[in-house]
């Protein structure tokens, strides 16, 4: 009987060493974290670092380390940064976060980096932009304008950087435009773009016209009377050639342009006037003349609640950037249930998708799109359409 006992206890003592030794020699998910932890921008480097501690919480497993690194003020201390990542055994890193800094990261081989730029022209081989970017964007205005059944929809995309990356952006999306206009972000050479557009001299002139033909006419004085008041009341007569617009564009500059479109007699109230990711800027509540107002974003409800839980446990309020990177540890936990993650050359070249707090990442050829909702903005409040 004791030999029994003897034999039993040692069984499972071996067992256990060997539970112990497998658990200890599980290999970690060793994940780089390339962000601003220095200068003006050190704020934000803090919040997408303290994102990521949360989302290892959440997931409750222990197999996850994250490494964080400075990337200074520009490319070659990213640059660097990153080598010393690559020294530690890191695969995959999140970051930078901004396009500028992304420079150099070719030099750095078998590694891969989600940035959370949202720029997808232009990208080394082994950057992967994770960023709302702009396909993601026409895509889901693409959706909005196909339940709307919008016919004529005209784009206008400022004088800037980026404006490359929108026609291209356009063409991936297949969203249908009938004409692109790239407009001077001038105040005053704005204005006169946009009367083009509307042909807005043409239509003022027609009211005047209209206004003389009614004053000369044989009909009634009463009749008249009413007729010229109506007019009178009127900016301009006539249609634009267009049902709806998408204004690429953010900020005052945004408003600018739309102001611009109410001088010239064209109202959010007679055509969709659509703009891209505005991040729920709050002061387009308040400006009701610009209203009705539709645009693309990432779920405002998953945002809220992880405000809310970043806030609960850190005091303090996250960067929406937060949000992106918060989802990225997820995305990375979930591949590596999926795939080896040595094999960096391959892990985002499979179709995949996944749903994160910001909402579903579609992962496809080096490529990671985002399904987005969209809302209006009318009266002063926001609404979810889909």
């Amino acid at each position: 009987m004791f030999k029994i006992f003897k034999l039993i206890l040692l069984c499972t003592t071996i067992i256990l060493f060997l539970f112990k030794s497998g658990s200890a020699g599980e290999e970690k998910i060793k994940i780089g974290l390339l962000v601003p932890m220095s200068g003006e921008k050190n704020k934000l480097g803090q919040s997408i670092i303290k994102s990521t501690k949360l989302a290892l919480k959440d997931i409750g497993i222990n197999k996850i380390e994250i490494y964080p690194k400075d990337t200074g003020l520009g490319p070659n201390k990213t640059l660097q940064s990153a080598l010393e990542l690559k020294r530690l055994g890191v695969k995959i890193i999140i970051g930078p976060v901004f396009f500028e800094n992304i420079k150099y990261l070719n030099e750095v081989d078998d590694i891969i980096f989600l940035s959370l730029t949202n720029k997808t022209e232009s990208l080394p081989s082994n950057v992967i932009s994770s960023g709302v970017n702009s396909v993601s964007q026409l895509n889901a205005i693409k959706k909005f304008s196909e339940i709307n059944e919008l016919k004529k929809t005209i784009l206008l995309t400022p004088n800037l950087n980026y404006k490359t990356e929108i026609k291209r952006a356009i063409k991936k999306s297949k969203l249908k435009i009938s004409k692109h206009y790239i407009y001077n972000i001038e105040p005053t050479k704005l204005t006169q773009q946009i009367e083009e557009i509307t042909n807005y001299k043409i239509r003022k002139q027609n009211l005047t016209d209209e206004i003389k033909r009614v004053e000369l006419s044989d009909i009634d004085e009463e009749i008249k009377k009413r007729k010229i008041e109506r007019l009178n009341r009127k900016y301009t007569i006539g249609n634009v050639n267009f049902d709806s617009l998408i204004i690429s564009d953010f900020d005052e500059s945004l408003k600018s342009v739309i102001t611009s479109f109410l001088y010239t007699d064209v109202s959010p109230k007679d055509k969709y006037f659509i703009t891209l990711n505005q991040w729920f800027d709050e002061s387009l509540l308040n400006e009701k003349n610009i209203q009705p107002l539709y645009y693309p974003s990432i779920n405002k409800k998953n945002l809220e609640n992880f405000e809310n839980k970043f806030e609960k446990f850190y005091n303090e309020k996250p960067n929406h950037l937060s949000l992106l990177s918060y989802d990225l540890i997820g995305l990375i936990y979930y591949l590596s249930t999926k795939a080896d993650l040595s094999d960096t050359q391959l892990l985002f070249k499979k179709q995949n998708s996944f749903k994160g707090k910001i909402g579903i990442f579609d992962i496809k050829d080096n490529k990671i799109n985002h399904r987005l909702n969209f809302y209006q903005i009318q009266d002063g409040s926001l609404k979810e359409i889909f």
